[in-house]
């Protein structure tokens, strides 16, 4: 039987960024993972933040090049890629000048958050969307990390749902305690509106486009949901529990996650 593939979307990962609870889990589930038997692929943005002769970042040209359309303005996406030698992993970056080249990775040095992250996670998640299909990888589960990823179960189920890549694919969210607090702004919900998506698909962050609409616009489109920090947004949890068909993992110790997390994937993939 062939291996099953895990394709892991972050918002950080050490040690390219500080470390935090999601950016330590972000480096060794995937590890502890591929370990355990099966397939992985690592995606995370590259942050201006990140330096790139110090890490070994280098471009991907075969799979660069291509042009993302986010409220009518053409961005290009950029792909490099680098590896973290002691656990033999790839870590793909998503690349582009107006998005990612800031010296900071969400707020600004006043610690005010930038205006523009609604595009941001938009640009990030298609982008890996967009890249996995040049790879010509089709993941069997998709295990989402933080807010700026909580697009990618909407947009895998609903504008992906029959390309080869994607249309078997199973969404794993894990929420954590990384919310942001000023709202998107009001006109988010046109920028998500690509095909296949409908407006009934994204009512949920019409009104109030804040981290916990967006938490439950990803939980919606969910077929688990792990509860990545020790504690969370209550709004958040209690919708996660209430949905019937998606599996919840409460939060894990550290000692016992990458088991727990491999054990639900094959629960979810079952």
């Amino acid at each position: 039987m062939a291996a099953k593939k895990i394709l892991f979307i972050t918002t950080e990962i050490s040690p390219y960024l500080v470390e935090t609870k999601m950016s330590n889990i972000a480096r060794n589930l995937p590890q502890g993972i591929h370990e355990r038997g099966k397939e992985i692929r690592t995606f995370m943005p590259k942050f201006g933040i990140i330096n790139e002769r110090r890490n070994q970042l280098h471009e991907v040209i075969r799979l660069s090049g291509m042009n993302l359309i986010i409220n009518d303005t053409d961005h290009p996406l950029i792909i490099k890629v680098a590896s973290i030698q002691a656990a033999r992993m790839q870590i793909y970056f998503i690349d582009n000048e107006d998005f990612f080249q800031r010296k900071y990775l969400l707020y600004d040095d006043e610690g005010n958050e930038f205006e523009d992250n609604d595009e941001r996670s938009i640009f990030y998640v298609r982008g890996v969307m967009e890249t996995v299909k040049k790879l010509r990888w089709a993941p069997d589960l998709i295990h989402c990390h933080g807010w700026m990823t909580a697009l990618a179960p909407l947009y895998i189920k609903k504008h992906y749902k029959g390309d080869p890549c994607f249309k078997n694919a199973k969404i794993v969210y894990s929420i954590y305690d990384d919310d942001f607090k000023i709202p998107f702004n009001s006109d988010f919900a046109k920028k998500l509106k690509i095909e296949g998506i409908t407006q009934n698909d994204i009512k949920v962050v019409k009104d109030k486009p804040d981290f916990e609409s967006l938490s439950k616009l990803a939980i919606d489109f969910s077929d688990g949901v792990i509860q990545g920090s020790p504690s969370i947004h209550l709004g958040v949890k209690e919708h996660a529990l209430k949905k019937e068909k998606t599996l919840f993992l409460d939060y894990q110790p550290e000692e016992t996650y990458i088991d727990a997390f491999n054990d639900f994937y094959d629960r979810i993939l079952t």
